[in-house]
């Protein structure tokens, strides 16, 4: 005898009621209404939950699985990646080679630059037999994974056929690369990074995708300071934002400085910053507003400076962001580390020769100017440096000749004769190596003008440097500049010797690499340095 399965009056009325829910998400999938989809499949998720505890059907488990696949999706157009992973995982539980999740667990996993287990994704959907629908779509996935996969294991960038084209069309697809660094206690400031073998000048050393960036061209009618001050609230929304969609993205902001007891701060590892890093759950309070602003304050880069002379911004353009790993990076004015902006990405490279252990330094102002305007500029980011730059001109200020020599430059007398006093005052106090490369780059407007002048050279001869020593003995202190190499390039073009002297080029090539870093083949780094002549 064949028993025949009654349903109750009830449970048709709730499969009425799911499917009418089913189709409003569905509608409201497709109208790109993400916020309005995601409440409805959570009714309809919370129905079929309800409907499967009294009856176990194939079918409802199904449709349970496809809700939470087009939650996730919703969530992920959301940027909402972490909800947006919990809810394909509960589809794969159901189905486990569910294509529409697969996929979509896939691109989520890819946004947040977790390459390979995205590979992995991409893959299996690809198996799929739906996947010739979407053999396009998946194949760009692919191999973008794969050479982003790789990037982020090697740091293998090449940014030549952008720099090449003038900058224009597609910006290069970058990822998060972490190479031979580490936190620790830093003797300058708190914490910082530090170098865990020997590294060459130009040698790239993290790559790392902001939380959150403003930018905006400030029209010659705006207010400074008052644009300024609409761009940080906004700054601060878009954090607080990231902050709340993602608990890893709010433990890591919660790991930076504050500015106060810097010596009793945890020192995180480094792989804690790392894409694939799971939530190390330090806390489920929400950052409030205060304590953010603090974080920012200390944290946050302005854009502009680099990115506006290497990429071709708008003079006007300004631009600010939060990059987490780079902001253990602590001020010297003898920094070895450079940063060079591109699109969301920093990247940071070695600007000098690095020791294995030594700490990586930034310049958080330009110092390329005397010890009293540095001092100056600390004082308005509210730190002091002690870094041995500072230390060596300070042990000199007391000097009677020190005084004399900076009464010369205040006068506004001819620069070589400015500069053949301090050279002549550096020999009568043995100053020799590092100590006169900080003083040539605390003086270097006046050494600029001494020795880029023809007619100054024809006047002063050997009594004054010659652009190569200057050169280098600054580079040397204080690593590769735009402002360095623009003056070499010039002596070179003097000289004849743009496009020849193979030495003279190569010496050029060695600090435009310390300027812009090993991401780019010799042609289009020997462009870089031209445009900067011109």
């Amino acid at each position: 005898m064949i028993e025949v399965e009654y349903e109750s009056p009830e449970i048709d009325e709730e499969e009425a009621k799911m499917q009418q829910l089913r189709s409003k998400a569905t509608e409201l999938l497709l109208r790109e209404e993400w916020r309005e989809a995601i409440e409805a499949y959570s009714n309809l998720i919370l129905l079929c939950q309800n409907h499967l505890l009294k009856l176990h059907q194939e079918k409802l488990q199904k449709s349970l699985c496809l809700a939470y696949s087009n939650r996730a999706e919703a969530r992920f157009r959301l940027r909402e990646y972490a909800a947006a992973l919990k809810d394909c995982e509960e589809a794969l539980k159901i189905e486990s080679a569910h294509f529409k999740t697969l996929l979509c667990k896939g691109k989520i996993l890819f946004n947040l630059n977790r390459y390979g287990v995205a590979l992995d994704c991409f893959r299996a959907t690809n198996l799929d037999p739906q996947a010739s629908s979407n053999s396009e779509t998946l194949n760009d996935y692919l191999d973008r994974c794969k050479k982003l996969e790789f990037f982020s294991r090697t740091g293998s960038f090449d940014l030549s056929d952008w720099i090449l084209n003038g900058f224009r069309g597609k910006m290069p697809e970058l990822a998060e690369y972490i190479g031979g660094v580490e936190i620790k206690k830093s003797e300058i400031s708190g914490r910082g990074l530090f170098a865990t073998k020997n590294i060459d000048s130009g040698t790239l050393l993290l790559v790392t995708k902001a939380i959150a960036t403003e930018r905006g061209i400030f029209s010659p009618e705006d207010s400074g300071e008052n644009a300024q001050m609409l761009m940080w609230k906004n700054f601060i929304h878009k954090v607080i934002e990231s902050a709340r969609r993602c608990s890893i993205t709010k433990n890591l902001i919660r790991l930076l400085s504050t500015g106060e007891n810097e010596n009793d701060r945890v020192v995180p590892e480094i792989d804690l910053f790392r894409p694939e890093a799971e939530d190390s759950c330090i806390s489920n309070h929400d950052l409030d507003v205060e304590q953010l602003s603090s974080i920012l304050d200390v944290n946050s880069f302005v854009e502009g400076a680099i990115s506006g002379k290497v990429l071709g911004e708008n003079s006007r353009y300004y631009g600010v962001g939060l990059w987490l790993l780079a902001s253990f990076i602590n001020h010297s004015c003898e920094p070895n580390v450079r940063r060079l902006h591109i699109g969301d990405h920093l990247l940071i490279h070695a600007s000098r020769d690095i020791k294995a252990g030594e700490e990586l330094t930034f310049a958080y102002f330009d110092v390329f100017q005397p010890l009293r305007n540095r001092k100056d500029m600390v004082e308005i980011w509210g730190f002091s440096c002690s870094c041995r730059r500072c230390k060596f001109e300070e042990g000199l200020c007391h000097k009677e000749e020190m005084g004399e020599v900076a009464m010369v430059l205040g006068k506004g007398l001819d620069m070589g004769a400015f500069v053949y006093k301090l050279e002549e005052v550096m020999k009568r106090w043995l100053v020799r190596g590092k100590g006169k490369g900080y003083l040539r780059a605390s003086f270097w407007e006046a050494y600029a003008e001494a020795v880029g002048s023809e007619r100054s050279v024809r006047r002063w001869g050997r009594r004054i440097p010659p652009i190569e020593t200057l050169v280098d003995s600054v580079v040397d202190a204080v690593g590769s500049d735009e402002r360095v190499v623009k003056l070499l390039m010039k002596g070179l073009k003097r000289s004849g010797k743009v496009g020849g002297g193979v030495m003279e080029m190569e010496r050029a090539m060695k600090l435009g690499r310390g300027i812009y870093g090993k991401v780019m083949k010799r042609q289009a780094l020997r462009t870089l340095l031209q445009l900067g002549t011109s």
